[in-house]
């Protein structure tokens, strides 16, 4: 019975070790898709207000690249990401 047991134990060992490593594997790359944005505000090409940078990941960073400049008269608001 101990034999049995013995050997259901490496498997799990083995199975969670697995797991961790391409939590790891995964969570490596997660990081690479992610960047700071924030708004800028600009009076005739001159940054006149800058808003505080968020940590946006995956297809939020996506979405926050693919929003469109405002303009209103001579201020123009983009959202810039580094």
């Amino acid at each position: 019975m101990t034999r049995n047991n013995t050997g259901m134990k490496r498997k799990i060992l083995l199975g969670t070790g697995l797991f961790f490593v391409a939590l790891a594997f995964t969570a490596c790359e997660a990081l690479g898709d992610c960047g700071f944005c924030k708004n800028v505000t600009y009076e005739n090409g001159v940054v006149i207000n800058t808003g505080s940078e968020t940590e946006y990941c995956g297809t939020d960073l996506v979405t926050q690249k693919a929003k469109p400049d405002i303009t209103i008269g001579s201020l123009v608001t983009k959202v810039e990401c580094r």
